[in-house]
């Protein structure tokens, strides 16, 4: 059958080209192309401490020796468990530039979701910010970790930011004694004395990055990211943007372990010479103060980052036309609140559009966005160039007519290699069609008109979206299981003003056992300890019996229903 590929969406575009020339090098070397044309532009901003794409590149240098003084070498993988600081930026590249493999874990996650990354990653060293030092000491003999080198947030802050970090927050950090951990600067200068020169040249196939997602059966997975993937983001992202400029500055809120951050954020930023203000930790209540000191030129965020914005009443009657580029992405954007924000964005001065994004880490991010001065309601866009959307009968690789609801497909260069030591887990989501190509299921419903624009409708995979962030229920069930007391339990999302959805947990005890307040507080605990805090259930219900199948399964979209049903009334 042939494949109904057409690109007329081109139209509704000045000049973008349809199909790029991706080269065959590393993420490291593209950056290294860019910074030859920008060495004086700023590559990145933090709280005000700018550093040059020449300075940029010699921070890398002298990490990427550092690395091979401790003997790390090609393929190897080194973790970075950090927030957005220059140190991760540096981290990530010179990983990349000895032709090792990054790991990319959340500085918030449990310990034992740690010691899980760790070892499914065979990681030999981790980059960590001090937060986070004391849970991967306390699980380092369970891995193959042979040691942790430790950055603080204020590292890299200008001195009198030092100073009120350390008297405020900085005091509270306490690092318990542990056989592990090297300094940042200490280790920076253990390079000193590697004079052989470092291969810098690998191949576009080579692993650059791993990051985390469900899969298709809820439990997180390794995600394998190449070089290509990464540097074809960057260069479809910009094309697609259709209006980014070099010095052009981004406000680069979203996180370096998220596909979001990493790939768009750091990565397509330095590609094009633009500026990525990084941020460890972002506050919607000092949102206004972020634009007003910055004045950056693009935001890309979730959508909940920009229900912040227009809850801000500081703004009211600021001038934001600096702003040529609003970006929404990592969940679906409502109709009615793009228009509020389209409103919010005129009122404002800034004569744009805030542009939906779709994608997933199994392609890095983003795959498909919305035109810069075009828009179809309710679409979520049109794809990148030389990435291909279609729509398929679920569980099917069979096409659908334009129009009809099915599960969104796509074929791409930044599509995964593949879930990490997971082949059958990878065959269940890329699969070879009837028009000989490998396309990627994403386990989401939608349709495509004729002009080819996008519709996402809902997720088929059972995944929570909170703020931007994954959660994946069967992962909290097997937690809450794992309690003594508990007989089974089920997870579903709810709606959240804020969050769009969090987390509820649906719990059924052993015989026996009685859901008083110390039952009750002993689970809740029993999960804060297990679980990264964001995705820590939100509400504790507790039942004799849970809905079920006719096969005997949970049947958790009754659950669903019943709270629906319950919020309507």
């Amino acid at each position: 059958m042939e494949t109904k590929v057409k690109t007329p969406w081109y139209k509704y575009y000045d000049g973008v080209k349809e199909h790029l020339d991706y080269p065959d090098i590393s993420v490291y070397e593209l950056l290294a192309q860019s910074a030859a044309k920008h060495p004086d532009y700023i590559s990145y901003n933090y709280f005000g401490y700018k550093v040059t794409y020449k300075e940029f590149i010699s921070q890398i240098e002298k990490c990427a020796r550092a690395l091979t003084a401790l003997g790390l070498r090609k393929s190897d993988v080194i973790s970075i468990c950090m927030p957005n600081t220059p140190e991760a930026l540096i981290g990530f590249y010179a990983i990349n530039r000895i032709g090792a493999v990054a790991n990319m874990i959340h500085p918030l996650s449990a310990e034992s979701e740690i010691k899980y990354y760790l070892n499914i990653s065979h990681s030999k060293y981790v980059i960590t910010i001090d937060l986070a030092f004391n849970k991967i000491s306390h699980i380092a003999s369970e891995t193959e970790i042979k040691d942790v080198i430790v950055v603080s947030v204020k590292d890299s802050m200008p001195l009198h930011m030092k100073v009120l970090f350390q008297i405020t927050k900085g005091r509270k950090i306490k690092l318990e004694k542990s056989r592990l951990g090297i300094p940042w600067k200490k280790f920076m200068e253990g390079g000193k004395n590697i004079k052989e020169e470092i291969p810098s040249h690998y191949e576009g196939s080579e692993t650059a990055a791993i990051l985390y997602s469900g899969g298709t059966s809820g439990y997180p997975k390794g995600i394998e990211l190449t070089n290509l993937n990464f540097n074809a983001l960057a260069m479809q992202s910009f094309e697609a943007c259709a209006c980014l400029k070099e010095k052009d500055k981004v406000l680069s809120i979203m996180p370096i372990f998220h596909g979001f951050g990493l790939g768009i954020c750091i990565h397509t930023v330095q590609y094009f010479g633009g500026t990525s203000i990084i941020l460890p930790q972002f506050s919607a209540k000092t949102f206004d103060k972020l634009l007003k000191k910055y004045q950056p030129n693009i935001i890309a965020g979730v959508p909940t980052l920009y229900e912040a914005l227009l809850k801000n009443n500081k703004l009211e009657g600021y001038d934001l036309s600096f702003l040529k580029c609003v970006i929404s992405g990592g969940d679906s954007l409502s109709v009615s609140l793009k228009r509020k924000i389209d409103a919010f964005l005129k009122e404002h001065g800034a004569n744009i559009q805030v542009r939906e994004g779709y994608g997933l880490t199994e392609c890095v991010t983003g795959s498909c966005l919305t035109p810069e001065k075009y828009y179809r309601e309710g679409s979520i866009g049109v794809p990148y160039p030389d990435t291909y959307y279609k729509i398929v009968k679920p569980e099917t690789i069979d096409e659908l007519p334009y129009g009809e609801e099915g599960e969104i497909v796509i074929n791409g260069p930044s599509v995964m290699k593949g879930y990490l030591n997971d082949e059958e887990e990878t065959a269940k989501i890329i699969k070879k069609h009837a028009d000989g190509l490998m396309w990627m299921h994403t386990g989401d419903l939608g349709y495509m008109d004729e002009d080819g624009f996008i519709y996402f409708k809902q997720r088929l995979k059972r995944v929570i979206m909170s703020s931007g962030y994954s959660i994946y229920p069967q992962y909290i069930e097997n937690v809450i299981d794992s309690h003594p007391d508990v007989l089974l339990s089920c997870v579903i999302g709810i709606d959240h003003p804020y969050k769009v959805q969090v987390a509820k947990a649906f719990i059924v005890l052993k015989n026996g056992r009685v859901a008083d307040d110390a039952t009750r507080a002993s689970i809740k605990e029993h999960c804060e300890k297990n679980l990264a805090k964001y995705s820590w259930p939100y509400e504790y219900e507790y039942r004799d019996e849970l809905p079920k199948t006719l096969v005997g399964k949970v049947a958790f979209n009754e659950l669903q229903k019943e709270e629906k049903a319950k919020n309507e009334k």
